[in-house]
């Protein structure tokens, strides 16, 4: 072993395998005390990165971002953060060297961790890092940062119809978040879904699996509107929910023998090439009901005229003249 002269020196019988370093008369060492004796007598090992540590890691944009680095055998050397891109050092040691006051450097005393966090990360701080120590030659390892924008999505279609009594279930996914959100609201409109001011209302949300589900029973027209999920540090994302009651369009009809039945989000969906059908032949049904509107009309004028007319006759009109007209007045009508 060398020490810091680039002298080779033997230690002796350092262990009772070493034989081929032993020296008659030589003390022998146990293994346990090795590193205390290497460190007395100033003989250190070079430093090593520990390879336990995640060097791929994903970041929400907002939220904190760490690079952990492992630095065994350090000594009395450097540890630095260097942005791999434009080859800016972010900090040395304990210090930042960098204006950007987001990058800062995390050591506790006797660690041998080195951590870069990265306050409110944004997408173009996506990228390499590197961890160097100040050996000769230098040594690094490589942190792979990927800044992701987090956003929820509501499955099923942006607009939901349910029948007046039925339950509105509404599922919520929170993707590309590199931690569990917080929190996930529910909004109708601009207000917090009120769990208090009416009865049937539950939300199951589940953090590991970032998900939420919001579950209104027995809807009523009233509970129509926009409703919103918004979980913490990501895009929010909404649905429309329309409660009809009475007579349902034909979006909502499902099957031959059930005309009530609802389509749902678990079931199937309301496609736009459906809605602009049944639009269309809503339309065509309205225009034929203002043509037969209008015909009726007429002949309910005509038939007014008539009667008018009738009771201008004379009263000694003979019987079968009165009869032709009312025949008359059947066949116009």
């Amino acid at each position: 072993m060398a020490d810091l002269n680039g002298e080779q020196h033997y230690l002796g019988l350092i262990t009772k395998e070493t034989t081929s370093c032993y020296r008659i008369g030589d003390p022998v060492i146990p293994d346990h005390q090795l590193d205390a004796v290497l460190e007395s007598q100033g003989f250190w090992e070079l430093p090593y990165f520990e390879n336990s540590t995640k060097r791929e890691i994903t970041a929400t944009v907002g939220q904190p971002a760490y690079l952990h680095c492992r630095v065994r055998n350090l000594g009395d050397r450097a540890v630095s953060w260097m942005r791999k891109r434009d080859l800016h050092i972010l900090t040395v040691g304990a210090q930042r060297y960098t204006r950007d006051s987001r990058f800062q450097a995390l050591h506790q005393d006797g660690s041998d961790e080195w951590t870069l966090r990265i306050f409110s990360p944004r997408l173009h701080d996506s990228g390499t890092y590197e961890c160097q120590v100040s050996t000769e030659p230098k040594i690094s390892q490589a942190f792979v940062l990927d800044v992701v924008v987090s956003r929820a999505q509501i499955v099923g279609n942006k607009e939901l119809y349910v029948k007046s009594g039925s339950d509105i279930n509404l599922t919520c996914l929170v993707l590309e978040a590199g931690e569990p959100p917080s929190f996930i609201y529910w909004y109708r409109g601009a207000d917090v879904v009120n769990y208090s001011g009416r009865g049937g209302i539950s939300v199951l949300t589940d953090r590991q699996t970032r998900s939420s589900q919001l579950l209104i029973s027995c809807a009523q027209p009233h509970d129509s509107g926009n409703y919103t999920c918004s979980p913490s540090a990501s895009d929010a994302a909404s649905v429309m929910v329309h409660v009809l009651h009475g007579e349902q369009p034909a979006a909502m009809q499902h099957g031959k023998g059930n005309l009530n039945k609802v389509i749902s989000p678990s079931t199937s969906s309301v496609s736009l090439s459906s809605q602009s059908s049944n639009a269309s032949s809503l339309k065509y049904s309205l225009q034929t009901h203002s043509l037969q509107l209008i015909a009726f009309s007429c002949h309910l004028s005509l038939l007014l005229t008539w009667i008018f007319m009738l009771k201008l006759h004379n009263d000694d009109t003979d019987e079968n003249e009165t009869k032709r007209f009312f025949e008359n007045i059947s066949d116009i009508t």
